[in-house]
């Protein structure tokens, strides 16, 4: 499908690719994955060729027909359905052609274009276009209205279902799940998986990178390195390349440092001047391996405020909404130190509208809001982003809130943002998106909260950043409430979750699988609702759906519900078991790594050998005892998950 032979490629005067070569077979869904400004966006732009290498080629088969999704869409007055449809370029040329015909009164011609409509299967692109909008959210009605009248965030989901519309071999995708919520992730990980063509996206979101690619791409200092697999599987082959990697690099270190010395001691001898020069040599022709950096530039934490109310916050017989319009009713929540909530529901469930309520804006209509005394909220969304003084510097920006700290201890902090040097002094106007989020999230910790509402934090920040937000989550002594798409921070920073429906908020049963199972439920419900009213209307019985009842069938969905229960803290037990293997796994490799070391194996440090091999075999007694564990709850789980699907 696609061929890079020998392609080197530069921006703004710095190298992004060297040399690299990579083939591409056809139906392969591929992530592509690096640092930012390594130059991934940069490979997008070369394939659809607004970008010429510098040297090398690529090549594509011929008639490739190539979809990507546009990072910007101008305010228009087409409708929704009709940007959408604009997607599908010989669509719209059959159908400008067949309105020629028509003028021209051509019968034979209007004839041969309506044969290939046919062919396109024109009379179903509304339907689909309509059906990609309402699985990324968009209501029903929303087709109608013009592009105009959404914000920003919407505009892109627009322009990612145009790029799902074209009819494609190879599609590029940029950030998809950038502003989607969890259900259009959700969504859009099943359409993705049923793309008949090859895929190449950029993502930060991990778990939708496991869901949907079959091969990973690593933009690593200039080169590009092809892994099977998931993103799990990417990490698990990095990471052992990179022991490997640095064993090597010790190695030869150690080498090296053997023949400077021979040569630093010999090169003055006249005996030994030949042999001197020819380790000189040997080194200038020595392949230097390079030391794996794999340090993150992110290191910080959420710092709790000195005094904490117990509870921090609650609401009362609350009404939220806008205006006239009320979306959540009986709210009656509390919020404790240490609680970590999750908020769960569908689009336009409210989620936003409770976080609103929850800092005291005027969409909580009706009820009590009772803050503790000591009540300090960090609010973080992407409207936040707006507020920030685009002319001053991060620096500038802590300081105000603090004129009276020092210098030191602002840039010290900065740089746990990886905000240093000129950097830290700059103004943000030129910052991008995800520095931008960087600079918000660094104004909230700064201040000392002990409720952080969080919605959406992840969008805009890479793979680095966001496993430093989901740590200084985890070390957070405070209340957390986050809604967030991407389920890796969920899983690690959220003990119970709230589902947020039908105008309520209750306490959620499940875990994200189960949320995602409940979410398919309810699209099939709603497919399903017409045919089950049209039958009930011509029987007059109760409705029946394959041969199955009403009656029977909430009967299913009730024993289907209480082995979900069932099965839901057997999955949390399992999860955190596999956390605990994760770390053991990471341990022993360390150890590992650490008995390459040669010095050990020296008479010095024999027992210092002798300690480490204890402690590994400690290690790896517990990991055995751990993994006893888990097979007992895997079984369990299986057990009945059988039991679920019989």
């Amino acid at each position: 499908m696609l061929t890079i032979s020998d392609l080197s490629l530069q921006r703004g005067g710095a190298w992004l690719l060297e040399g690299v070569s990579l083939t591409v077979q056809p139906g392969q869904r591929m992530a592509i994955v690096g640092a930012n400004g390594a130059g991934k966006s940069s490979l997008f732009q070369l394939l659809l060729g607004d970008l010429a290498p510098e040297h090398g080629n690529f090549s594509l088969p011929g008639g490739c027909r190539i979809a990507h999704m546009a990072q910007e869409v101008e305010a228009t007055g087409r409708s929704a359905r009709d940007f959408v449809l604009d997607g599908d370029f010989d669509l719209r040329r059959l159908e400008h052609e067949l309105a020629r015909a028509e003028a021209a009164q051509d019968d034979l011609a209007q004839a041969r274009i309506h044969g290939e409509l046919d062919l396109h299967e024109a009379w179903s692109a509304s339907r689909r276009a309509e059906s990609l909008l309402r699985g990324l959210g968009f209501s029903d009605g929303d087709a109608d209205h013009p592009v105009s009248s959404f914000s920003g965030g919407w505009r892109i989901r627009l322009n990612l279902a145009q790029a799902l519309m074209r009819p494609s071999d190879l599609m590029l995708l940029d950030e998809p799940t950038n502003h989607l919520d969890l259900d259009a992730c959700l969504w859009l990980e099943n359409w993705l998986r049923r793309y008949s063509g090859t895929l190449l996206f950029i993502s930060h979101d991990r778990d939708f990178m496991d869901r949907v690619a079959t091969h990973v791409v690593h933009f690593d200092r200039r080169d590009l390195a092809l892994y099977s697999g998931n993103y799990s599987a990417f990490e698990v082959q990095r990471s052992e390349r990179l022991a490997q990697q640095q064993a090597g690099f010790e190695r030869q270190q150690a080498r090296i440092a053997e023949i400077q010395r021979f040569i630093d001691r010999f090169k003055a001898q006249a005996t030994k001047a030949r042999q001197a020069q020819s380790r000189v040599k040997s080194l200038e022709r020595m392949e230097k391996i390079a030391p794996a950096h794999i340090d993150s530039p992110f290191n910080f934490q959420f710092p709790l405020a000195e005094k904490v109310s117990n509870p921090l916050l609650s609401i009362r017989q609350g009404q939220a909404g806008h205006g006239d319009v009320t979306i959540l009713r009986n709210l009656n929540l509390s919020l404790l130190p240490g609680s970590r909530i999750g908020l769960l529901g569908p689009n336009g469930a409210g989620k936003s509208t409770l976080m609103d309520s929850l800092r005291g804006e005027a969409t909580l209509i009706n009820g009590e809001r009772t803050c503790g005394e000591h009540l300090a909220i960090g609010y973080f969304a992407q409207h936040q982003l707006e507020s920030l003084d685009l002319d001053a510097s991060p620096f500038l920006h802590l300081q105000r809130l603090s004129p009276r700290a020092s210098d030191q201890s602002i840039r010290n902090f900065l740089g746990g943002f990886d905000f240093h040097g000129n950097a830290a002094l700059s103004p943000i106007r030129s910052f991008s998106g995800g520095e931008k989020a960087r600079v918000a999230l660094a104004v909230i910790a700064w201040q000392r909260p002990n409720l952080l509402l969080l919605d959406e934090p992840t969008n805009h920040l890479d793979l680095e950043m966001r496993q430093a937000l989901t740590m200084a989550l985890q070390n957070f002594d405070g209340a957390i409430v986050v809604v967030s798409h991407d389920r890796h921070l969920l899983r690690n920073t959220v003990d119970e979750f709230w589902l947020v429906n039908d105008g309520r908020v209750v306490e959620y049963q499940g875990d994200l699988e189960d949320y995602e199972r409940w979410l398919a439920d309810r699209r099939k419900d709603d497919t399903e609702a017409p045919k089950r009213q049209s039958v009930a209307a011509e029987g007059g019985q109760d409705a029946a759906v394959n041969g199955e009842s009403a009656d029977d069938r909430k009967v299913r969905k009730r024993a289907e519900a209480a082995v979900r229960q069932k099965i839901s803290p057997f999955r949390k037990q399992q999860a955190t078991l596999e956390k605990q293997m994760d770390s053991m796994q990471a341990a022993l490799a360390e150890m590992d790594a650490e008995l390459t070391n040669s010095a050990l194996y020296s008479d010095s440090g024999k027992q210092q050998l002798k300690t480490l091999l204890g402690r590994q075999a400690e290690a790896r007694q517990k990991m055995a005892v751990v993994e006893v564990q888990w097979l007992d709850v895997s079984e369990a789980v299986e057990a009945l998950e059988t039991e679920l699907e019989s």
